[in-house]
């Protein structure tokens, strides 16, 4: 009887202290490598970081590979956010009615 006995897939530890865009990817990388269980999405990802290690692809394409097995997009929002200013005299106006009518309730 022959048993099918796979090594389990383990994570990688490349460290590169002097290449900040590398260390930003290999989080990236960690975190995704913890968010996925399955033995399948870890050797994908082992294979993104090997092929980013050894300078084989470009980070973007790094990024639009591994972007499926990341739990953290949320986190990010793209494009401007909206800031509604108001002038200093509308204000004082605005707070000094809505002070007199809270002190005649």
């Amino acid at each position: 009887m022959t048993e099918n006995t796979e090594k389990p897939v383990s994570k990688l530890e490349i460290d590169r202290p002097n290449d900040f865009k590398f260390r930003v990817a290999y989080d990236v990388y960690s975190r995704a490598w913890d968010e996925n269980g399955s033995d399948g999405a870890r050797l994908k990802l082992n294979e993104l970081i090997l092929s980013l290690s050894k300078s084989e692809g470009d980070y973007s394409g790094f990024y639009a590979q591994i972007h499926e097995y990341r739990r953290d997009l949320a986190s990010f929002k793209s494009g401007r956010a909206r800031i509604e200013t108001q002038r200093k005299r509308d204000w004082q106006k605005t707070d000094a009615r809505d002070r007199r009518n809270s002190r005649h309730r």
